[in-house]
């Protein structure tokens, strides 16, 4: 064989050789980097909720995919949105309405995201708060870092009346970043990005703040200045036009009253803001590492928070409502290939379709069971038209329909609210009664659930520990009366 010929047929191998190396990377089934932010609403800068919220790591990974500005949680409570995501089951479907449902004893053989993907050829791991932190299952993950303790604040922020009010709580921390619990879990995410798999990965992060207490190192509450902080828009009857099961829902009497009396909501907005500022920073250090991993160019990120937070909006705080402000929460996909850097989808969507999303993107079956859909053809063209409108329960018989334009919520008695977010975006306007909305409000009712499952047996240890309080705190009444 002359030189020559040896030649070409050596460079022939090279092209052929490395063409084929490419065409494998481009064809392995994607990685999954699945972040959860626990409580944090949409006060984001990429969705404007708040004027002074700086979330640039955040942002950032908005700006690189498509964000969802219209997402709503299937429950606003940590436990039945967690429960409804991981599985696809709807509160409806399932009976977990409320936080201290434990969720695998109703569904025992649901198979969960994570173990979908683990059945299909994935490891799937993760860290942090992913399920709800009382209910978590093992069974979910190849390997798994279950969340640890914060530090505690000094007794001088403990005992200081605006590090508090009622059960809602915050405090500056003078400690070191690497010291919080959400620092360790990013870190769990940022050492698997940079080891070697053989096999495609499903990599959950679970990021705790900005959930209560807000107690954060003193660096991010820093960033806002007490005497700058502006607090949310509230009408001052806002109320007036609401029925009965909305006002308990509200509990106007309770934390709202609590936060005004002590002239605290300045100081809890602080607080709030203080928390997100960072969570972001996290998420941006598991974003960094996925950069400079070898795995950039072929995984899937998601970005969710579990539900909204109010801080006065309905005279209201926490979740457990279904109004706007608890329903509503960041929901961000970046899928190369798929989605375009800056795309903005404003059609209504729930998180239920987050499941058979992932496992179209994928190439997963997705399971008949499931009760979502996928929004690959809202990735690949955010502008689609989507007839499908958002569905939040909370509580048996408890819904929120929202679609691209209206709210409307019926509670367990019939009574109802709807809103016109084309007119009116902080839903001060209860039009239920106008009947000019007859029509609006019978093709929105068309989505509220047929089936409500009966609900989901409550954790009796819960009750069980409340007693023993209630009981230790008579004996030592008693003890002090025979003193």
């Amino acid at each position: 064989m002359s030189r020559s010929l040896l030649s070409i047929l050596l460079l022939a191998l090279f092209v052929f050789s490395d063409a084929a190396s490419t065409f494998a990377a481009e064809t392995k089934q994607p990685n999954v980097l699945f972040i959860a932010v626990d409580d944090l609403n949409d006060w984001i800068s990429c969705l404007g909720g708040h004027p002074d919220c700086k979330t640039p790591n955040i942002d950032r990974l908005a700006s690189r995919g498509v964000l969802f500005t219209n997402a709503h949680c299937a429950a606003p409570a940590c436990n039945p949105s967690r429960a409804a995501l991981m599985t696809g089951i709807r509160p409806s479907n399932s009976g977990v309405y409320l936080n201290p449902q434990p969720w695998r004893p109703v569904m025992p053989d649901v198979v969960t995201l994570p173990q979908h993907f683990s059945k299909h050829g994935y490891h799937s791991v993760g860290s942090g708060k992913i399920f709800h932190g009382r209910y978590n299952d093992p069974d979910s993950w190849d390997d798994y870092l279950k969340q640890t303790g914060d530090p505690k604040p000094t007794p001088a922020v403990l005992n200081d009346p605006h590090s508090r009010a009622g059960t809602i709580i915050w405090g500056v921390l003078d400690v070191e970043d690497r010291e919080m619990s959400d620092y360790k879990m990013a870190n769990y995410a940022i050492n698997y990005l940079g080891q070697k798999h053989e096999k495609p990965f499903f990599l959950a992060c679970g990021i705790y703040r900005p959930h209560m207490p807000w107690q954060v190192p003193r660096k991010y509450y820093d960033m806002y200045p007490l005497d700058k902080i502006q607090l949310p828009k509230v009408l001052e009857n806002d109320l007036d036009d609401i029925p009965q099961a909305g006002v308990r829902m509200a509990r106007p009497q309770g934390d709202h009253a609590k936060i005004l009396k002590t002239d605290n909501w300045r100081h809890s907005v602080q607080a709030y803001l203080a928390s997100i500022a960072f969570a972001d920073v996290q998420v941006g250090r598991v974003l960094d590492a996925l950069d400079a991993s070898p795995y950039a160019d072929n995984t899937i990120v998601v970005l969710w928070g579990d539900h909204g937070w109010h801080l006065g909006e309905k005279h209201h705080w926490r979740k457990f409502s279904l109004w706007e402000e608890a329903t509503r929460a960041p929901l961000m996909m970046v899928v190369p290939g798929v989605t375009k850097a800056g795309s903005r989808c404003q059609q209504a969507v729930d998180f239920m379709n987050i499941y058979p999303t992932l496992c179209e993107l994928c190439t997963l079956p997705i399971g008949k069971h499931l009760d979502g859909v996928s929004m690959v053809p809202l990735m690949k063209d955010p502008k689609k038209t989507w007839d499908r409108p958002a569905l939040t329960t909370h509580g048996r018989l408890n819904h929120a329909i929202r679609s691209n334009q209206y709210r409307l919520i019926r509670y367990k008695d019939g009574s109802e609210e709807l809103y016109d977010h084309s007119n009116d975006p902080m839903e001060w306007k209860n039009l239920a009664d106008d009947p000019n909305f007859k029509t609006v409000k019978q093709q929105l009712a068309q989505w509220f659930p047929e089936k409500n499952a009966p609900d989901a047996p409550h954790d009796q240890s819960l009750g069980k520990k409340k007693k023993k309080q209630r009981g230790s705190g008579k004996q030592k009444k008693k003890a002090k009366a025979v003193k």
